[in-house]
């Protein structure tokens, strides 16, 4: 999951709607043709979308490479007030031209599209003015990303790619500074996080610095590199300095809780899943579901009892005897040494299955490829995917793992704890194979290119949730009741 805007916020390709979309246009030409209303709104939309995005890649360069458009990469963002000023009157502007739409003369399909594209103009408007996380997110100013895919992405020859990223490093002094102006009362959370993170950026200038090495740049052109390597390098450490000081003031009683509140928590939930349920609702939703799973969860701990617990008697409390169960259970895990290893083996295993048992299409041409996550990404997850976007389908995806290297002891085994034999398959089929890297695969087919650039979150995560349980139904783990247990959990 691309991690280069924050703008695609890591629900920005829709495996579902890929596949609506095909099913729409299918279901439309068994039918008599759209009448000419509805063409001729559908001609004006489809002209009004082309020139929104033409003017997104200028307006947002982040998003724009993250669908895979490097034609504005030289250019750094500045992240103060003055930027986060226009970007939200373009928004505003844009909206205003879309509110000239009828929505109701366009066919089912570019309704589709149109919803997508009001959320994600609305849904960017309430993040600037209400939610704000400029200001208590120190995470969100990290370089790394960017200059990574500029980098690692074969959009060009290696030297103009590396000449690319020399004119963005200009701006990373000023991109820090105002990084610093904008931070007001961050959470203690975040800024350990961005302080662990900034450790990254500076990684990749390296790998940028040995990049132009290998290159050949020399004279003037190596000179100005030089200067602005040297006050990049400068800027970042000056703030990894600077957030290590606010760590220092913050404490849990004083600081910025990193829990939102019902009322902001209700109103991201909208923006960012699209569902027809609230937050409350889902969640009421989530509780009877709890239940059937504690209650199926106690059938496998009964199950289960005789050969994992023998000899040890059985308590009458449900969750007790679950826990207990699972507690022994998960003493059952790699060696921390061979954690990277045995999720790099999974994967061949996971395709096989799936193209034995007929589940879904995999493209061959398109491997996964299991690497450590980068460190400006660490921190946040075990397991994530890093996919190309819609306009290079072609280009590498990435599952990125967080090494267990330089962890005290009780939290290496607790990690491998709570990702065993069996919780790690399950992580494997939810992040990779067939979940998020399938999903995005499809994704990159779709043929509009709006769905596959904002799509629906419900949809995404959907998605590798059902692929889990997809999995086990079709026989993968032999139906062993220490995977549903464990599935359950």
């Amino acid at each position: 999951m691309t991690t280069i805007s924050r703008s695609l916020r890591k629900v920005s390709f829709a495996f579902f709607l890929g596949v609506i979309c095909q099913v729409s246009s299918a279901a439309q030409s068994a039918t008599p043709l759209a009448g000419k209303q509805t063409q001729q709104a559908d001609q004006q939309f489809k002209q009004l979308k082309s020139h929104f995005l033409k003017a997104l890649w200028v307006a947002d360069p982040d998003t724009a490479m993250g669908a895979g458009k490097f034609d504005h990469a030289a250019k750094l963002a500045i992240p103060n007030q003055q930027s986060r000023d226009a970007y939200y009157a373009f928004l505003q502007k844009w909206l205003l031209a879309f509110d000239r739409i009828k929505e109701d003369q366009l066919s089912v399909n570019e309704q589709t599209d149109f919803a997508l594209i009001l959320n994600y103009l609305r849904s960017n408007q309430w993040y600037l003015k209400t939610f704000r996380e400029f200001e208590w997110n120190p995470t969100q100013y990290n370089i790394g990303g960017s200059f990574d895919a500029i980098l690692n992405t074969d959009f060009a020859p290696k030297r103009q790619r590396v000449k690319i990223a020399i004119a963005r490093l200009e701006g990373v002094p000023a991109f820090y500074a105002a990084a610093k102006a904008s931070i007001r009362q961050p959470t203690l959370e975040h800024t350990r996080l961005a302080v662990q993170q900034s450790a990254g950026a500076l990684a990749v200038l390296d790998d940028l610095a040995k990049a132009v090495q290998e290159q050949g740049i020399s004279g003037h052109e190596r000179q100005v590199f030089d200067t602005r390597l040297r006050l990049a390098k400068a800027a970042i450490t000056d703030f990894s300095a600077w957030l290590g000081e606010l760590e220092k003031s913050l404490t849990p009683s004083t600081a910025r809780s990193f829990r939102i509140g019902k009322d902001l928590y209700e109103a991201k939930f909208a923006h960012d899943i699209q569902s027809s349920l609230t937050a409350e609702q889902a969640y009421q939703r989530a509780l009877a579901a709890k239940d059937e799973a504690l209650q199926n969860m106690e059938k496998l701990a009964d199950q289960l009892w005789p050969s994992v617990m023998a000899g040890v008697a059985k308590p009458d409390q449900p969750n007790k005897k679950i826990a207990m169960v699972i507690e022994k259970l998960s003493a059952n895990h790699v060696e921390a040494s061979q954690f990277f290893n045995e999720i790099r083996r999974q994967i061949p295993v996971l395709e096989n299955w799936i193209r034995e048992h007929d589940l879904l299409s995999l493209d061959p041409k398109k491997p996964l490829l299991v690497r450590e996550t980068p460190v400006y990404q660490r921190g946040v997850s075990v397991a994530s995917i890093e996919a190309p976007g819609i306009f290079r389908p072609q280009d590498q995806t990435y599952y990125n793992v967080s090494p267990l290297d330089g962890l005290p002891p009780e939290r290496v085994e607790s990690t491998l704890r709570e990702y065993n034999h069996w919780v790690l398959q399950i992580l494997n089929i939810h992040e990779a194979i067939p979940g998020h890297y399938a999903q995005l695969q499809h994704a990159n087919q779709s043929p509009s290119v709006i769905k596959a650039l904002f799509g629906n979150g419900a949809m995404v995560e959907g998605w590798a949730v059902y692929s889990e349980r997809m999995m086990l139904e079709s026989g993968y783990g032999n139906n062993a009741p220490e995977m549903w247990l464990m599935y359950y959990k």
